[in-house]
């Protein structure tokens, strides 16, 4: 196993891009079953400024019923449980689910394992906050999954996006941890900004604010998070 360097440029700051087909790739299930145990405490840039972008973006926004998307071990879930009155959060992994019930203990708050790119049976309700945080990347045709969004947001509901910003995708960042296995990439697909608000254009998600957030506020490099949020708009 090796990596493969390539040097580029993003506004005369050198880039380096890695070639990862000898790293060991997984699906996003099986990945995050392995990478469970050490999520919360290895260091990763992406899930900590994705967090705090977040709890920026959403931090005047009032809501009872959100839909989290994607809630892993609960980085944000713990944070909207103390907003709203009922959260009902998300996942496909089994072991992420598990961690996040142990530390959230509340009564506001449902863990339901699904795969939202499946029939999205595991709900019925309609929510005023729908979250998406560092999922859609792992998801290679977004129509659906905001469609489906869209489908459960009440009017004048707010649907927030959190991902790995495509300009850091470009310089080789990925989703990816080491066990005593080996590195493991998981499967991600790179989409643009324009992918995630003509999606929400075509489902009555009207774009309210878009964010980009950068490793130690650094404008000099590429930015690490886009936040997007939008607001479901009446049937005309």
């Amino acid at each position: 196993m090796y990596l493969v360097k390539h040097n580029s440029t993003y506004k005369g700051v050198s880039c380096k891009r890695y070639e990862t087909d000898k790293l060991q790739k997984m699906n996003v299930k099986e990945a995050y079953k392995n990478w469970s145990e050490q999520y919360d405490t290895n260091i990763n840039k992406t899930r900590d400024l994705e967090a705090s972008s977040l709890r920026d973006m959403l931090s005047e926004i009032k809501f009872e019923n959100c839909l989290e998307i994607g809630c892993g071990t609960g980085k944000n879930t713990e944070w909207l449980v103390t907003r709203g009155k009922n959260i009902v959060a998300v996942d496909i992994s089994d072991e992420m689910l598990s961690i996040a019930k142990q530390k959230i203990t509340e009564n506001n708050v449902s863990f339901i394992k699904a795969d939202v790119t499946e029939n999205w049976s595991f709900t019925s309700e309609t929510f005023d906050l729908a979250v998406c945080s560092l999922v859609l990347e792992h998801i290679e045709d977004i129509q659906n999954i905001i469609k489906q969004i869209a489908a459960h947001l009440k009017v004048s509901g707010v649907l927030y996006i959190g991902e790995l910003h495509p300009f850091k995708q470009y310089t080789g960042s990925k989703a990816k941890f080491k066990n005593e296995a080996g590195e493991h990439i998981v499967t991600a697909f790179t989409h643009h900004i324009t992918e995630f608000t003509e999606a929400a254009k075509a489902h009555g998600l009207k774009i309210e604010e878009i964010k980009e957030y950068f490793d130690e506020n650094d404008r000099s490099k590429p930015p690490r998070i886009l936040t997007l949020k939008f607001i479901k708009e009446a049937s005309s």
